[in-house]
């Protein structure tokens, strides 16, 4: 996942190989590791040519650190949500035109006149088949041995207020998104019905919720925060037990910039905390941003006050090439205070990065964290 208000997560850059150096020999600086940050967590998409190539790189640059693997969101799904415009064109019931918001134009949609919420029937999404596709190449690489025996493949979801928010006018925008909930949760169905459930993981993202709560998008709800959480707890409840959970909370990567700088990690603690509460279910894992500026200790404060369940894994998104392991480990000593053990991450997926820029990233993310211990 690579999150915006322009419905570009995934990122615009031009996917391609990478000159993979042997990472499993490489890099690993572990004098510079601290303790109880263990482990990594890829969050999406990679700017490479197809899942095989994503799974190939992630396994022989971060294998030891991972325990999920992601297919990168390559091909159509790059730029996050932008592939579904096709899908809300394919519905008769819904009429489009060109919205201009300044910085891009898109279409956006509304019933057509005369029309109800009973004429909208969405066609197949299409991740349950993409799904499937990856999962192929992640079985025969597994397989072959070139993917550890243990590594779970990560399917990574929009929570469904994020297309029907970015596709979809305001005033029918609570009409449509439960319909468009149930089309995301059959393909989340069909997704646990063709991969066995020792192999999968499934990921919420979760970004356009923190842009209604941060004021950045306009709404019509009367408890914010109340019917984000509530939703989000409905989609991880939806995931079978025996299938692993997690959510990526994420403030956006339009440009390289957040849609609003968070002041401090509250309100992603209440949202998690919310989430935890309501779960029926294991969580297994559970992504939080860090803003490349922020080795403050009031950023990371409310973090004290995270409650999870105690098998959840916390990862932090606080690697970033732009200052790399020094300025990384400056995060992680901040946020030591407040949270341990935790592993680390990017704040949001790759796909918008330079495919060359990769093999650096992922140097930065052994050289701060220690690697999983073998079962």
């Amino acid at each position: 996942m690579r999150c915006d208000l322009t419905e570009t997560c995934g990122g615009a850059e031009r996917t391609g190989e990478v000159a993979v150096a042997d990472a499993r020999t490489a890099g690993h600086a572990q004098d510079n590791v601290e303790d109880n940050v263990v482990g990594a967590l890829l969050v999406g998409s990679m700017p490479l040519a197809d899942a095989e190539a994503v799974f190939r790189f992630a396994s022989e640059q971060l294998g030891g650190h991972l325990k999920r693997m992601p297919d990168g969101e390559t091909g159509a799904r790059i730029n996050w949500t932008q592939w579904q415009q096709s899908v809300f064109s394919a519905v008769p019931a819904l009429a489009s035109e060109i919205f201009d918001a300044g910085y891009i134009k898109r279409p956006k949609f509304r019933l057509k006149a005369g029309a109800t919420v009973d004429d909208v029937k969405f066609p197949p999404l299409g991740y349950a088949a993409a799904a499937e596709a990856s999962y192929g190449a992640f079985k025969a690489l597994k397989k072959a041995g070139e993917i550890a025996p243990g590594m779970k493949f990560q399917v990574c979801l929009p929570t469904p207020i994020a297309p029907t928010t970015i596709f979809v006018f305001p005033e029918d925008q609570i009409k449509l998104e439960p319909l468009y909930e149930a089309a995301m949760l059959a393909e989340l169905d069909a997704i646990v019905a063709a991969i066995p459930a020792a192999d999968l993981a499934i990921q919420w993202d979760t970004a356009i919720e923190f842009a209604i709560l941060e004021g950045v998008l306009p709404h019509a709800f009367e408890k914010p925060e109340a019917d984000m959480v509530s939703r989000l707890v409905r989609l991880g409840n939806h995931v079978p037990s025996g299938v692993e959970l997690g959510f990526h909370l994420c403030y956006g990567d339009s440009g390289g910039r957040h849609f609003k700088e968070p002041e401090d990690t509250s309100k992603l603690v209440s949202v998690a905390n919310g989430i935890v509460r309501g779960l029926t279910r294991q969580l297994d894992w559970l992504h939080l941003p860090v803003p490349k500026e922020r080795a403050d200790e009031k950023y990371y404060e409310a973090l004290a006050g995270l409650r999870l369940q105690p098998k959840t894994e916390l990862y932090l998104g606080l690697v970033h090439t732009t200052d790399g392991v020094d300025g990384t480990q400056k995060r992680i000593a901040a946020a030591r205070k407040y949270a341990a053990p935790f592993g680390v991450a990017t704040e949001c997926g790759c796909g918008r990065r330079k495919p060359e820029t990769l093999p650096e990233l992922m140097r930065v993310h052994r050289q701060v964290s220690a690697p999983l211990k073998s079962k």
